[in-house]
């Protein structure tokens, strides 16, 4: 039974820009602020991290229009390099990255959650609240998603249209309000000792965790109505958003802080709502993430179960996760695996452990992805609604950059081991794989 298509261009628009703006632009500006402590530096981390973005989604957009199937990246990795490359997404999407992922957005939640209601979750017993807090908003998001695409559509453009215009407010606020009072902190703009290049690479990963998400609309491409036509315009659309306000939040923050107090603060649209409005101004913000995270946890919960819907649908993955409800039309088995995959992780490890998991095991099967454009525009019936300006230039920076990230994480000994042990696991899968699903493939073939 296939899933029903029923998002239109703007459901499209709001799954993308809701995957994508979650905790990352409350969160990660200390960090990189700390690693690149200059206004230019800072603002080029982000402008790179657009950029990256931007290539990727130039070239999903087309791979898109050509093979607009549930699943997304699964499908582009197979179509481009075979089952085994596919499996080891999948694999790796079941055992590290929509798990961790889940637990990093549903512990950021459970914190605001839990600083708008007075108490603080950096103190027991509240610390151990947080993970209890976020396990429950899983299975809530997971109950929208497993009773129908259009209550969870419904939820996400709501929360979509709720942060973005939440953020906008806030950049309206610090230029209007801030940068008058301040003058900005602009200058100077890289002052000695500000760059460097394994500071910036480890920057890097920080604002592609807050970028993450522009691939995720191709997962639920096949619920997306007129594929062809909306996929390409969509993921464009979206990634442009998404880019467009993150560089105004991070000049809307420097108009009000310099560079050094942004380093200092763990929530810095919150502190700059503190100076420019009050106390009232961190409430507004606090519920701002909140919902921006309980957006994207519910964004996350609908275009993830896809893959392995899809990877159970092409024989890689237990027949029953390809279920598709009889009354609801959804995946229902593939959501609660999501789901409960997210809760035991989100049970057993802290926001950081999550987020650095998360990053390390997706770049290297969105480089796969991308780099799948290389094979399939060699097929003969190959014809894509839209193609990816600047081809080949557009994807092959974006694998330079994955190349980049990977090898800075490697090299650099505070995430070598971290990244080590991530690798290792992916590349376990390529066992299970061939004393698996493998052996049927070998068999029939």
């Amino acid at each position: 039974m296939p899933l029903k298509r029923q998002l239109g261009l703007w459901s499209a628009v709001a799954v993308l820009i809701g995957s994508t703006i979650g905790s990352g632009i409350f969160r990660t500006p200390a960090g990189i602020a700390a690693k690149l402590p200059g206004p230019l530096p800072l603002m080029s981390v982000w402008v790179a991290g657009g950029l990256f973005a931007l290539c990727g989604a130039l070239t999903l957009a087309e791979l898109s229009g050509e093979f607009p199937a549930t699943g997304g990246m699964y499908v582009f990795i197979r179509e481009g390099w075979g089952r085994l490359p596919a499996f080891l997404f999948g694999w790796s999407e079941l055992v590290l990255i929509r798990a961790a992922s889940l637990g990093a957005i549903s512990t950021t939640f459970s914190e605001y959650l839990l600083r708008v209601l007075g108490f603080d979750p950096s103190t027991k017993p509240y610390s151990d609240w947080v993970h209890y807090v976020a396990a429950v908003a899983i299975v809530l998001t997971a109950t929208f998603n497993y009773i129908g695409v259009r209550w969870s559509s419904l939820v996400l453009n709501l929360t979509t249209l709720a942060k973005y215009g939440g953020l906008l407010f806030i950049i309206a606020v610090a230029l209007l309000l801030g940068l008058p009072r301040t003058g900005g902190h602009f200058t100077p703009a890289a002052p000695a000792g500000s760059f460097h290049v394994a500071a910036f690479g480890l920057a890097l990963v920080s604002v592609l965790w807050a970028f993450d998400g522009w691939a995720d609309l191709s997962f639920v491409a096949g619920e997306v109505k007129d594929p062809r036509r909306v996929l390409p315009r969509a993921i464009i659309l979206g990634t442009c958003a998404v880019i467009a306000i993150y560089l105004l939040a991070n000049l809307g923050y420097l108009a009000v802080m310099s560079v050094e107090e942004i380093s200092h603060s763990k929530l810095v649209a919150a502190d700059v709502a503190q100076r420019l409005i009050g106390p009232a101004g961190v409430v507004f913000v606090a519920s701002t993430v909140m919902l921006s995270t309980f957006g994207t946890l519910n964004a996350t919960l609908l275009t993830a179960p896809r893959v392995f819907f899809a990877m159970a649908d092409d024989g890689l993955f237990f027949r029953r996760v390809a279920s598709v409800h009889p009354r609801f039309g959804t995946p229902s088995i593939a959501i609660l695996l999501a789901a409960a995959l997210g809760v035991v992780f989100v049970l057993l490890r802290t926001f950081e452990q999550l987020a650095d998991i998360f990053v390390t095991a997706i770049v290297p099967f969105y480089a796969l992805a991308v780099a799948a454009i290389f094979v399939v525009r060699k097929r003969p019936n190959y014809d894509p609604p839209f193609r990816t300006p600047l081809y080949p230039i557009v994807p092959a920076l974006f694998i330079l950059a994955t190349v980049f990230l990977l090898g800075n994480a490697l090299l650099d000994p505070s995430s070598r081991w971290g990244t080590l042990a991530v690798l290792a696991i992916i590349v376990l899968g390529v066992p299970v794989y061939y004393a698996t699903v493998g052996r049927t493939v070998r068999a029939a073939g």
